[in-house]
Parts: structure tokens; sequence; C-alpha cells
């Protein structure tokens, strides 16, 4: 099985920014944290990030040619901006697609309680910290029947 975690903009800047929201563990320590949880379900993970809209609709529409079984997404800010993200989660159902979010949105700012992907996806998890990450690939993986 392969899942592709793609993460959004500022993503890249965790235990740098925000730690009171985002806390202190960094990237490539959440990058880790990931890739140690999926070798332990026998999972191949495919890491990308980009602050870049375009590149995460590039890395989606790849998901479907390249036969990718399922995407653990954390949007970040695109998740309240973005139509093309979610028209390109919509477009490659039925491949299961989950958001993150590192913080609860819903207890941020009101303009963070939209998400334009969530419609799209099987599951939204938020407030869960960086464990959320691995919430969400075990609701992929179990949904894909694993």
């Amino acid at each position: 099985m392969k899942i592709m975690i793609l993460n959004g903009p500022n993503i890249n800047m965790l235990g740098i920014r925000e730690k009171d929201i985002y806390g202190s563990v960094n990237y490539d320590a959440l990058l880790k944290l990931i890739q140690e949880e999926a070798d332990q379900r026998h999972v191949e993970v495919k890491f990308y990030q980009s602050n870049h809209e375009g590149d995460l609709v590039d890395m989606i529409q790849k998901a479907y040619f390249e036969k990718i079984d399922g995407i653990v997404i954390n949007p970040a800010a695109y998740t309240h901006t973005s139509v093309a993200i979610a028209d390109a989660i919509k477009a490659i159902a039925p491949i299961p697609v989950v958001e993150i979010h590192i913080s609860n949105i819903n207890e941020r700012e009101e303009f963070r309680h939209i998400s334009y992907c969530a419609p799209y996806c099987i599951a939204q998890i938020k407030g869960e910290g960086i464990q959320g990450y691995i919430h969400a690939m075990d609701i992929v993986i179990e949904h894909c029947g694993g």
C-alpha cells in the first residue's frame, strides 16, 4: 500500500513558527515519526511539502496517475482558500483522502472554520497535534481494507 503525505504552506516551519499552536517538533521529526509508523504498518509513504498551491494540485493529480492508494493532506492555509485543491481532490475520487490539521481549526479564527477540501475527503482530523497524521494514515489504511 502506498500513501502520499502532502503538506501545504508553512508546514516546513514546524518547530519554528507559533509553537503555542503547532508545538516544538520540527518538520524533519514529523516526517521521521510518520515514516516509523508507516514502516510498522508495512505501508510505503511518499512525502511532499510545498508553499505553492499549483504544486499541491500537481501532486494530487500525480497520485492518481501513479496509482497511490490514499492521501493524507494538510492543506494548511489553502484549506480555507483553495477551490483548486478541493477540485483536485474531487477529481481523483475514489482515492481516499484524509484532511489533517495539527491545531483545532474550529477553535481558531472564524475564517479557519471553513474547509473547501473537507467535503471531498473521507475524514477530517483536527486538534490532535502531529499524532493526527498517524490517525489519518490509519483511516486511509482501514478504508483501503488494510
